[in-house]
């Protein structure tokens, strides 16, 4: 069973739509889904798998990562009228959630990228549980970083790491001789433990809630003693302050990207 068989299930339990099947038996139909408001659109090969899954064939009208304007018909379904009632709420909750993603993703790397060409704007895995896929897949759309998909893919150490081993040397040292090909990454709260860092060498140093005077003033100093490092600004970043990072961040990420989104609004109408 699938991600997308997981979700109908959800919603169809062993019973089905018994509102639908009790109204209608093979009747064919053609409906539209369009936009509400403007957006980035995602999720529309997604939305194609729902509507296969439940018996109806979708023709996609626009392609994930384009703009559009408010009412613009992204997909015409058609099929069994209750093949596509079936797979409704699912296509436009999955279309809502990835295009709210994909635009929020989009806005901020236009504004960075004006600055800095060369900034990434990350994700983080502050998902929803059982969706992250499809999350960091409509942040990808959106222009920005996926970042780890999980505690499986990178070596991040963090500071309740570094609270039980006590010293950011000891950690890095740790992870090096059993992790190997692996990007090793670690949260530093301080210019003390930043510059340590920085010796020994790491892939990336993420510099966590500190303010943008300091962040730079810290960056510099990494790159003196080691000029590949990365640097990751982390913690507190929003729409509001972003810009004062960009000048001299390497990659800036977000957890606001996929914890706190807003859905764009989609519609479904039988036509």
């Amino acid at each position: 069973m699938d991600d997308i068989d997981r979700f109908l299930k959800e919603d169809l339990g062993q019973e089905g739509d018994i509102t639908s099947e009790s109204l209608f038996t093979n009747e064919i139909g053609q409906a539209k889904i369009f936009s509400k408001e403007d957006c980035i659109v995602a999720g529309l090969e997604e939305i194609t798998i729902v509507f296969k899954k439940t018996g109806a064939e979708t023709e996609l009208k626009v392609k994930d990562g384009d703009f559009v304007k408010k009412n613009t018909i992204v997909a015409k379904i058609k099929g069994p009228i209750i093949s596509i009632l079936k797979g409704e709420r699912l296509a436009l909750n999955i279309l809502g959630r990835m295009s709210g993603i994909a635009t929020q993703t989009k806005e901020l790397v236009n504004l960075c990228k004006a600055i800095n060409p060369n900034v990434t704007i990350a994700a983080t895995r502050k998902t929803t549980p059982g969706f992250r896929k499809f999350e960091k897949k409509a942040v990808f759309i959106g222009g920005g970083e996926t970042h780890r998909f999980g505690l499986f893919d990178a070596v991040l150490i963090k500071d309740n790491h570094l609270k039980f081993i006590g010293s950011v040397e000891e950690a890095i040292k740790r992870a090096k001789n059993k992790v190997h090909n692996k990007i090793i990454e670690i949260e530093v709260e301080n210019e003390k433990d930043a510059l340590v860092a920085a010796r020994n060498k790491v892939d990336v140093i993420m510099l966590d809630n500190f303010d943008s005077i300091k962040a730079e003033r810290v960056t510099k100093k990494i790159k003196q003693i080691n000029p590949n490092v990365l640097i990751e600004i982390s913690g507190g970043i929003a729409r509001n302050n972003i810009e004062e990072y960009v000048n001299f961040a390497d990659r800036i990420s977000l957890g606001c990207l996929t914890h706190s989104i807003k859905n764009k609004d989609f519609s479904l109408e039988i036509l």
